[in-house]
Parts: C-alpha cells; structure tokens; sequence
C-alpha cells in the first residue's frame, strides 16, 4: 500500500511541479525536428503481461532512417539534442504519467518490448508480477548499457546471453526482498547517480 500511494502521489506532484520543463524540452524536441511529434510511444510489456504505450520524448533522427530503404538498428542515431536527453535521462520524464494512471512504478524492472518479458519461463515468470518501474537494481548496474552494447562486435547476442539474464537475476532478488525503505535507497541512487551495495555486489 505504501508503494501504491507513493506512486501515484509522487508521479502527481512530480507532473505538477516539472511540466514547465517537460513543456520546454517538448519544444526544444520540435524546433529540433519540427516534422514529427515531440513525444514517442512505443508498445513495452507491463505487470501479468499487460501491453502499455510508454511514452518518451524523442531522441533519434527520425530524418536519417526515414529515408532509407531498409532501416536496421544500427541507423537509429541520436540526434544532438536527444543524446543530452538520454545522457540526463530527462527523455524518460513523460513516464511520470504512466506511473499516475498505474501502467508503472517508480521502482521496478525496467518495460521491454514484447519478445522479452512476456517470454519468460518457469520462476522467471514471477517477474509479471512487478509493475515495471523507471529505474531499479538492473536499471542501476546497467545505467552505461547502451555504450556497453555498443563495444560489442554482436550487441544482441551480448543483450540476450549477457545483460537480459543478469537483470532477471537482480530484478528476482528484487522481487522476493522487496521493501519501501530499499525503494528510496535506489530512487536516491538513482538521483545521485551514485553505487550502491545490492545483494553483495556494488550496482
């Protein structure tokens, strides 16, 4: 119940009191690429297995790969403004409604996309039973992922045999030893962007 009502509260005064900003990183977003929306949405999996729209502020060019033949991951480049966005995170602020209106947590397994989450067998199914969250223990240790995949000569295979099990491993942990109290050392973490000790190892 405490998690419930913090959620929600928070996420409320957290929109409140930030729409000035998202409302300016908004516009910074369309003057940047006028021709497509400032928002993204994408399809992620949710507590049982639920699919959500999250939402985001946009920070790829569209431009680029739009106007190729055949678009692979590789060609989804930031833009200039969207790689300060995802270096702060501040592109993730629009989630702050998805916690309000109960999609997400604050504290959670970070939303995949379907083929991930939802494909999950035996034990590690327990893990629908998590509201994904904006940050939690995988969110933490993983925090560099994106230039972690990026030194890898095969970044899904690495993805998929290295890093998706691990986060399962820590977000189970999560799961059975879950408290409030471990929820605002990690929201604090988060914050700081500062380590932490999780389960023995420094996250």
């Amino acid at each position: 119940m405490a998690k419930y009502l913090f959620d929600r509260s928070m996420a409320l005064i957290g929109l409140i009191f930030i729409s000035p900003v998202m409302i300016f990183i908004y516009m910074l977003v369309k003057l940047e690429q006028p021709a497509f929306p400032g928002l993204f949405s994408q399809v992620r999996v949710g507590r049982g297995g639920e699919l959500f729209r999250i939402y985001k502020f946009r920070t790829l060019d569209e431009t680029h790969h739009r106007c190729q033949s055949a678009a692979t991951p590789q060609e989804f480049r930031p833009t200039p403004l969207g790689k300060f966005l995802r270096w702060t995170k501040l592109n993730e602020l629009p989630q702050l409604w998805n916690v309000l209106i109960g999609d997400m947590s604050f504290v959670g397994p970070r939303p995949d996309v379907p083929g991930y989450a939802d494909a999950l067998e035996g034990a590690d199914r327990e893990l629908l039973k998590l509201r994904p969250g904006l940050t939690g223990p995988a969110t933490l240790k993983y925090r560099d992922e994106e230039r972690l995949l990026a030194e890898q000569t095969d970044p899904l295979a690495y993805n998929d045999l290295v890093i998706f099990p691990d986060k399962v491993r820590l977000n189970l942990h999560y799961l059975y030893n879950y408290s409030f109290w471990m929820d605002l050392k990690i929201l604090a973490c988060t914050i700081s962007n500062s380590r932490m000790l999780y389960n023995g190892e420094r996250i």
